[in-house]
């Protein structure tokens, strides 16, 4: 579990709006077994601006692969691919974590268009 910390440092909104924060529709999800922590492969649908894009993500806890498509998510678009194993992840998909540190992904609470940005 990530605890709170007391001491942050404050940011200004600019270096807010440096962390492109986008809502995307999960269309796919497949195991990904050789992961070395239980994992799912994902491909989102950020629109037409950005694309579809794949990543991994550990969310097996709470979430079956048959109830991910159709799912809008929000994620981090502005990352550096980074392989993992033999996978590329293009994004993150944003979650909080429970007790156990099982990861409960940041939705919509109603549909929005694919490529919104977090403001």
């Amino acid at each position: 579990m990530i605890a709170p910390q007391a001491n942050q440092a404050t940011i200004t909104y600019d270096d807010f709006a440096k962390v492109d924060i986008r809502v995307g529709t999960i269309v796919s999800a497949e195991p990904y077994p050789e992961a070395r922590k239980p994992a799912y492969k994902l491909t989102v649908d950020f629109g037409p601006a950005i694309g579809t894009k794949r990543t991994s993500a550990q969310i097996t806890k709470y979430y079956k692969l048959e109830d991910l498509p159709g799912r809008q998510v929000a994620a981090v678009v502005n990352f550096p691919p980074k392989q993992i194993g033999k996978f590329m992840s293009e994004v993150l998909v944003l979650g909080f974590p429970d007790p156990e540190g099982g990861v409960v992904m940041i939705g919509v609470s109603h549909p929005v268009p694919n490529g919104g940005k977090l403001f």
